[in-house]
């Protein structure tokens, strides 16, 4: 009788441990307990018959399973464009033929995709080429000129032996009539004969080649495409005119989504549509960019309005077998349970939960993926 009151007082103890070591209640978005009335499980991964999922700790500790206490705050709204990227005209440049000819290679060969060149380098010499009645017209001018520059300076060689008899500006006239003979004389032979060298406008990596040796090309052929990989240029569209004004106001808060490590900077937007859109251009610089010209990429950019929810990873998302967009929090210390959400993007590794999340949940953050994937 006397073991009664240390037996009981024993008994509580151990329940008012158990009370403070257990896991707090999950709750809905209403505030309602979800951890109530728990189905029993076994002692492994189970998916129960309430749509929550049964992971035992060994598994949640192989899994690498992480819980985030959810907390509420205010955000700046967000909108993805959809974009492409395109060559900086200050750090690059595109390379045309001037005149009609005939491709050959430069003193290091043709440049192929993927070369890195320097400003004023010699990527190809090209040579004029005509037709059989230009060429022909040519070749006779040629001759003219290689007769008349004979007689002329015959003719300078006598004036300057006589010099003192006759007038200085007959001399100096016959030069300059040399002279002039001279570089017509050249400038033909080279439009029959020479080469035109092809430079480099900037410094760069080769992003595209459409050259071969002996090719023949037309005046204005695009050539060659140079291309700075760490400074380019992105080009969004939005058919909400209004878009480009907020996103002037909240200037630098722009990412690429896929590229964490691309700096977007806004240089403005158009004044006329494009086939119903407004574009708006972005300067993108960054240390180890993985992008190619004319690759398509979204853009996300905050806005100056705010709007309240919960912030999380994007890894926090998932999808159930209705293809609703779902998060998962825990319940107890072994038990799960999803919670269709509605969700829109911070930036380009975090989400807002705008609905069906209540602060103080512990939603998975890490492992959501293997979670979701038990049945």
């Amino acid at each position: 009788m006397n073991k009664s009151p240390h037996l009981f007082a024993g008994l509580v103890a151990a329940l008012c441990a158990s009370a403070l070591f257990a896991a707090p209640g999950a709750h809905g978005p209403n505030g309602e307990h979800l951890d109530d009335h728990a189905p029993a499980a076994g002692a492994t991964l189970a998916r129960l018959p309430d749509g929550s999922v049964h992971v035992p700790k060994l598994a949640q500790r192989r899994m690498g399973v992480r819980t985030l206490v959810a907390t509420q705050g205010e955000h700046p709204l967000t909108v993805l464009l959809n974009a492409r990227t395109a060559i900086d005209p200050n750090a690059g440049g595109r390379v045309q033929a001037p005149l009609a000819g005939q491709i050959e290679p430069g003193p290091h060969g043709l440049p192929v995709a993927g070369q890195r060149v320097v400003k004023g380098q010699v990527l190809a010499r090209l040579r004029p080429i005509g037709a059989a009645i230009e060429r022909g017209n040519q070749a006779a001018r040629l001759a003219e000129l290689r007769a008349e520059r004979e007689l002329v300076a015959k003719r300078v060689q006598r004036l300057k032996s006589l010099e003192g008899v006759v007038p200085a500006k007959d001399i100096e006239a016959a030069e300059a009539a040399l002279a002039s003979t001279i570089g017509q004389e050249r400038a033909v032979a080279r439009s029959i004969g020479g080469s035109e060298s092809i430079i480099a406008p900037a410094s760069g990596v080769i992003a595209s080649a459409s050259v071969l040796n002996g090719q023949i090309v037309e005046a204005r052929d695009v050539l060659f495409d140079i291309v700075d990989p760490q400074r380019m240029l992105v080009e969004a569209w939005t058919t909400d005119a209004s878009i480009a004004r907020k996103i002037a106001r909240n200037i630098g808060a722009a990412s690429l989504v896929g590229e964490p490590g691309a700096e977007l900077t806004l240089i403005g937007g158009g004044r006329s549509l494009r086939d119903g859109a407004l574009p708006l251009n972005f300067r993108v610089k960054g240390a180890a960019l993985d992008l190619a010209v004319g690759q398509p990429v979204t853009v996300l950019a905050r806005l100056d309005t705010k709007v309240k929810g919960i912030a999380l990873p994007a890894a926090a998302l998932a999808r159930n077998q209705a293809n609703e967009t779902v998060v998962w929090i825990k319940s107890g210390t072994q038990r799960f349970i999803a919670l269709p959400v509605e969700a829109t993007a911070l930036d380009a590794g975090t989400v807002i939960v705008t609905k069906g999340l209540s602060p103080d949940n512990r939603v998975v953050v890490i492992g959501t993926s293997l979670i979701n994937q038990i049945r």
